[in-house]
């Protein structure tokens, strides 16, 4: 699978390991370092990335974790300069960063009490985490017992479902991946897209293109109760995606829904009224309308992305739709406490892709879009800013005009989701934003991937 031997593979690990410290600590000289070092292959990274740091003058110190530690590592950081010992005693009280090599990949969640009181003992001083954080489920991003929370994970060849799962992903901190030269790491659990992938699958209109053939989308959201998620919705769909953009008003509450429509149609007079479309947005902010909505929009036979109070009337297979819970409104899908999703949100997209034959795209701190077929991407752009009423509303009528636009239900809902994480992290700026300023934002965000500046 590598093109170098496993010990030429160590050291290159070793090495970017090292790096990534340098870089954190702002150079090696005088910097105190602790190294905290299990049984496995991770515990030998931090060991000869420990030797290194040595190296350029840095105080080492390796608390030594197991009966069995990597011996070839353990001589070359003595050898360097470097102390190691079994007692937390004989160490000294402040380094100026930790290094967990505790356990790797192959670790069971949870952690041994010996570990938990080496970390505590540390509290308060940076954690870098060699290749995962050590504790965690690396297959399934859960937490099950005590664990490593890292101010930076130095990760090895590909991320690992950890990194980008949640709650795991929490506790990686930020992440830095080190090039291996591995050429083939097999078909991956979980996929992220980056800006590439993006632009690969845009839809962009041709020379022959007119507004009907790049596609036209509906959306059927808001009433006189939330007037508010009507304009959401339709700014998210009117990004310049597609050729035309239908609003299809509540018909419950009478002068107010009027009152909604004629908001709508100022707000974005290129808008239009009822016709033929090639998906549906329906459901935010539909209130006691929502089950007439989605009824409606399923009749067409056209792809449906299914939000927020309609969700509560999906009563069967949605096959070609995309669903777009947050992990309440999951829970009171699948039946189950909202915590049991927030602790398993990967076991539990895919368990509702399967229910539904759909795409179901969870929100959340990292956003997962899961398929039927058992596929997952993770979006990992955004910011926690982002965290704001109506910004799902935005991100619905996008996903409906990525849809209408053409792509497949997976790539719509994945494309929609990093599109908006992106446009999210641009409009905020470092601060505050609202759901509307993200709306805003999208056709900028797109211009740029296009450009190859993502």
């Amino acid at each position: 699978m590598a093109r170098l031997p496993a010990g030429a593979l160590m050291q290159r690990a070793a090495a970017g390991l090292a790096a990534a410290v340098l870089d954190l600590l702002g150079g090696g000289y005088g910097r105190r370092v602790l190294l905290l070092v299990g049984p496995g292959d991770n515990g030998g990274d931090a060991l000869w990335a420990g030797a290194r740091l040595a190296a350029r003058g840095a105080r080492v110190e390796a608390l030594l974790l197991a009966d069995r530690v990597h011996e070839a590592g353990l001589a070359a950081l003595r050898a360097a300069g470097g102390h190691a010992a079994r007692d937390l005693a004989d160490l000294h009280p402040t380094p100026d960063v930790v290094v967990d090599g505790i356990v790797g990949i192959g670790g069971r969640p949870g952690l041994r009490p010996d570990a938990v009181a080496a970390l505590e003992a540390y509290a308060g001083v940076p954690v870098v985490a060699v290749d995962v954080p050590s504790g965690v489920d690396v297959d399934t991003g859960r937490l099950d017992g005590p664990h490593v929370r890292a101010d930076l994970t130095v990760t090895f060849g590909t991320h690992k479902v950890a990194h980008l799962v949640d709650p795991a992903a929490r506790a990686a901190g930020a992440l830095h991946l080190v090039d291996l030269g591995l050429d083939d790491l097999g078909e991956p659990a979980v996929e992220a897209l980056q800006p590439a992938d993006v632009r690969a699958l845009l839809p962009r209109p041709g020379d022959a293109d007119h507004k009907y053939t790049r596609g036209v989308v509906g959306v059927r959201a808001g009433s006189g109760t939330y007037p508010g998620a009507a304009l959401l919705a339709v700014a998210g769909a009117n990004t310049g995606l597609v050729g035309m953009v239908r609003y299809v008003p509540s018909t419950g509450s009478g002068q107010a829904d009027d009152k909604v429509a004629d908001s709508v149609r100022s707000a974005h007079p290129e808008v239009v009224g009822e016709g033929r479309v090639q998906a549906w947005v329906v459901g935010p902010g539909g209130g006691g309308d929502a089950p007439r909505m989605l009824g409606e929009a399923r009749a067409d036979g056209v792809p449906v992305v299914v939000d927020a109070d309609a969700l509560r009337h999906v009563d069967g297979p949605l096959p070609g739709c995309v669903l777009t819970p947050h992990a309440g409104e999951l829970a009171a899908m699948l039946g189950v406490d909202r915590e049991e999703v927030e602790a398993a949100p990967l076991e539990h997209a895919r368990e509702a892709a399967r229910r539904w034959d759909c795409v179901v795209l969870l929100k959340g701190h990292h956003t997962l879009v899961a398929a039927p077929d058992g596929r997952v991407r993770v979006t990992t752009t955004g910011v926690p800013w982002l965290a704001t009423a109506g910004a799902g509303d935005v991100l619905s009528g996008l996903v409906g005009a990525l849809l209408a636009g053409g792509l497949e239900p997976y790539d719509a809902a994945s494309v929609g989701s990093w599109l908006h994480g992106a446009a999210a992290t641009e409009a905020a700026g470092g601060g505050p934003l609202t759901a509307s300023r993200v709306a805003v934002q999208i056709p900028q965000v797109i211009r740029e991937t296009f450009a190859g500046l993502g």
